[in-house]
């Protein structure tokens, strides 16, 4: 980023693993990953945004996990040290709770209610008043935030996954996620062209049959005018939080499918970049680029299309809302 010139507002990292080989593990005294970070980023004039992704430590989608002593407990413990690691900054901070898990709740969720879904959380001494169910799991993460991390802002990521904005959004709201600071629109993850070549890489399988890039004219689906929509009528069932746009890939424009690892094609920084008011009028306060996979194009392997686009940006930024 140093070196391209780059100076960018938000810098996200990951929070993984509960237990042994777990984030607060990774420095010394247990925690100060947290504090090391937040430093770095906001040495370089950039807010600090930690995406807290411990539920996955036990398979996704394993929802037994929650309910389970053994494993709740020191996950509650690490969500504690994370918001008390970054209250002792004094900085404001992004927190993005547990992307993939919700979506995940709502698919076990009997007839999609939440609160059939039993979770360990009034062991927790600041939520005692919380419900033991994936209701008060939701709560308690905020609570624990507000509790110990007073300036950092807290958002839900939603997932989709082939079900319409009404059904998420209502199943968010039922989680309590209107309660939050901001909603996180997941996009893809992955750069289209990774989809296309054939067969995709590991990474990128089982993601259906396309098409993958979208449409830039905002006529053929996908597009980004329709992508957009359901966000925002997700956000109608949250009160209008604002929106944080992440794990946006960076591949560049091509009119040939596919490409190679590390080069696959995409068109999301070149549309969001270009077309900044149609999100900024619809809630969207940030949108954070980084690909999801290890073969996802970069700004080390974009050829410095970001570089040039984001400069072009803040030459003439979008108002917000």
């Amino acid at each position: 980023m140093t070196t391209q010139q780059i100076r960018p507002d938000i810098i996200d990292t990951y929070l993984v693993g509960v237990g042994g080989g777990a984030w607060p593990t990774w420095n010394s005294p247990d925690g100060a990953y947290v504090t090391y970070t937040a430093a770095n980023v906001s040495a370089v004039g950039a807010v600090p945004m930690f995406t807290l992704y411990q539920m996955a430590s036990r398979g996704e989608g394993n929802l037994a996990a929650i309910n389970d002593a053994s494993f709740m407990t020191p996950y509650w413990a690490q969500v504690k040290l994370m918001y008390q690691k970054i209250g002792a900054t004094n900085l404001p901070t992004l927190v993005n709770l547990e992307p993939d898990f919700w979506g995940f709740v709502l698919t076990g969720a009997p007839g999609g209610d939440p609160t059939k879904v039993p979770a360990r959380v009034s062991q927790v001494a600041e939520c005692a008043n919380q419900p033991d169910n994936a209701v008060g799991m939701a709560g308690c993460l905020l609570a624990l935030g507000r509790t110990y991390a007073p300036k950092a802002r807290i958002g839900f990521p939603p997932s989709f996954w082939g079900r319409d904005a009404t059904t998420v959004g209502n199943f968010m709201l039922k989680l309590g996620a209107d309660k939050a600071d901001f909603m996180v629109a997941q996009t893809s993850d992955r750069d289209a062209g990774c989809f296309e070549v054939s067969p995709p890489p590991s990474e990128c399988a089982g993601r259906g049959n396309g098409p993958f890039y979208w449409d830039e004219n905002n006529v053929a689906t996908p597009n980004f005018h329709q992508d957009l929509a359901q966000w925002v009528a997700v956000q109608g069932k949250l009160g209008n939080l604002p929106i944080l746009f992440w794990q946006t890939p960076m591949g560049v424009p091509s009119s040939t499918p596919g490409g190679t690892w590390g080069h696959y094609r995409d068109n999301h920084v070149q549309y969001m970049l270009t077309h900044p008011t149609e999100y900024t009028a619809n809630g969207v306060f940030a949108i954070v680029f980084s690909g999801g996979g290890s073969g996802s194009v970069n700004i080390t392997t974009d050829g410095g299309q970001f570089a040039r686009l984001f400069k072009a940006y803040l030459a003439n930024p979008a108002p917000l809302r």
